[in-house]
């Protein structure tokens, strides 16, 4: 697959991969018909992979693209975020300042409040149009911050009224002598948010990643992620390699060397295809293309194959015997604890594919899980990125495997007919109903704290910790009832509307 940096504007998901965030069945059956390393996709036809996706009458409510560009383009540390939008579209910014804050502390650099602007686009603009506005903006995040690059982030609202803002980016550009860079991420322009991450990576791509890197270093590698702890420097740090952080909290010289760097890698391959495949494509940074580093298996396959591209082979294996005989002791402590224990996990989809093989590997079983979109085939397209069909040639099947956009209606009946004694969840707007029905929940803030070998520790000892508190959560379930008419439920299928609404 070939990504376009011409145009300004990043294909969606939808256009690329074929995502889709409506689907149940199970981890195999949805591996199969993604045809991504399980089976010949046959007529697929296009750049996408297409799956039969179940489609809902209506949505309760999600994230849009634009929120990720709010948490990727607004935590780079020397620049500034302007939305072009209505001021309601800039709520969120307050959940990423307190992450934003927590972030830089928990890294260990000087902690700062993110630094945003809004058009607060109103009636009267959307009749007149509001680059006035956004000029404005852009002059006054200048004076104000001395940033060292200015983001856009276009929205509903200025996507309605057709608003230049490539014009007025190039103006501002060529006035204050900065990179000033137009993000396209309008709400509706795509159905999954993930979108919003690749929108940003394709600006900094464009405009931000130095063209013509005058060295390559080769101790260098880039780690795509967002706001967790620091695990990638001691553990790359094994193999003599430094850790270029990118995207979140980085600042524009970072993200400009990014073309300098011998690999790229990510905890996530929801979060790092599209940037990681581009380096690769525009400038020969080799994104390693191996299984997600967790668990056992996922752990020693993808530092081995850091350590070829990278030439360290040798540290590599002697790092890997240190780690085995280090944490396997650590585990079979943990597995009679843990045995009989049942877990859900409700997350990003590569995400949640390598929770199940931790959760698995530390003897806990795993029958449900609902990832908040599905990407049939990741932008490299090659099959050792096959997070999905890792997980089930690895770990064996499950069950009940949903797609689903955080819907709070279907989640109830999702944890219905599994019964989990605990889910793992990452955003955190379903945990609450979890707590209503009896069942704990281990929010993952910190999205590093299960990676790698003690990320399998470290996952083990949360669960018992959360189970501590079960007792108070089956105390609030009896106490609580749920908004919903009893028909719904006592209804067995989450998408018994979509179904319906289809037929």
């Amino acid at each position: 697959m070939t990504l376009n940096l011409k145009t300004s504007s990043v294909e969606t998901r939808e256009q690329r991969l074929g995502t889709i965030i409506g689907w149940d069945g199970t981890a195999t059956q949805l591996a199969d018909e993604s045809a991504f390393s399980r089976g010949d996709c046959g007529g697929c036809g296009g750049k996408a992979r297409r799956i039969c996706e179940l489609e809902g009458p209506f949505t309760q409510g999600s994230v849009c693209s634009e929120q990720m560009v709010e948490c990727q383009a607004g935590n780079i540390r020397d620049a500034v975020l302007i939305q072009h939008s209505p001021i309601g579209c800039g709520a969120g910014q307050v959940i990423y300042n307190s992450i934003y804050r927590n972030g830089l502390a928990m890294r260990g650099l000087p902690v700062q409040n993110i630094r945003f602007i809004s058009t607060n686009l109103r009636e009267r603009d959307m009749v007149y149009g509001g680059a006035d506005k956004l000029a404005f903006a852009i002059k006054a995040a200048v004076e104000r911050h001395a940033p060292k690059a200015v983001f856009i982030a276009t929205s509903c609202a200025s996507g309605i009224i057709g608003d230049d803002v490539e014009s007025v980016a190039r103006a501002a550009e060529a006035e204050f002598g900065i990179p000033i860079i137009p993000l396209h991420c309008e709400g509706f322009k795509s159905k999954h948010w993930s979108t919003g991450f690749d929108a940003t990576q394709h600006g900094i791509l464009r405009q931000i990643v130095r063209k013509n890197p005058e060295k390559r270093q080769d101790d260098l590698i880039n780690v795509i992620n967002l706001w967790g702890t620091d695990v990638f420097t001691p553990m790359l740090g094994e193999l003599g390699l430094r850790v270029n952080y990118v995207v979140d909290m980085a600042t524009v010289e970072q993200l400009a060397q990014m073309s300098e760097a011998r690999a790229t890698v990510s905890f996530c391959y929801t979060l790092g295809t599209y940037l990681a495949t581009a380096l690769e494509q525009e400038f020969g940074v080799q994104q390693i293309k191996a299984p997600q580093p967790y668990a056992f298996a996922g752990t020693d396959a993808w530092l081995r194959e850091l350590a070829r591209v990278t030439g360290r082979e040798q540290q590599a294996e002697d790092y890997i015997a240190r780690e085995h005989a280090r944490v396997k002791p650590l585990i079979a402590e943990l597995r009679p604890k843990l045995k009989g224990l049942k877990g859900y996990v409700a997350t990003g989809s590569a995400y949640s594919h390598g929770l199940i093989g931790v959760l698995r590997e530390i003897g806990v079983e795993v029958d449900g899980s609902l990832v908040f979109h599905h990407d049939p085939v990741y932008d490299s397209e090659d099959p050792r990125q096959d997070s999905l069909g890792h997980l089930v040639e690895t770990y064996g099947d499950v069950k009940h495997f949903t797609v689903g956009n955080r819907q709070q209606y279907q989640f109830y009946n999702l944890l219905q007919r599994v019964k989990p004694d605990f889910i793992i969840i990452r955003h955190n707007g379903l945990a609450p109903l979890a707590a209503r029905l009896g069942i704990p929940a281990i929010p993952l803030g910190d999205e590093h704290h299960a990676l790698g070998y003690q990320g399998m520790v470290n996952l083990g000892e949360s669960i018992l910790a959360a189970l501590q508190h079960r007792k108070f959560h089956q105390d609030i379930a009896k106490r609580v009832s749920l908004p919903y008419k009893q028909s719904w439920l006592a209804e067995p299928d989450p998408f018994a509307l979509s179904r319906g609404a289809t037929a």
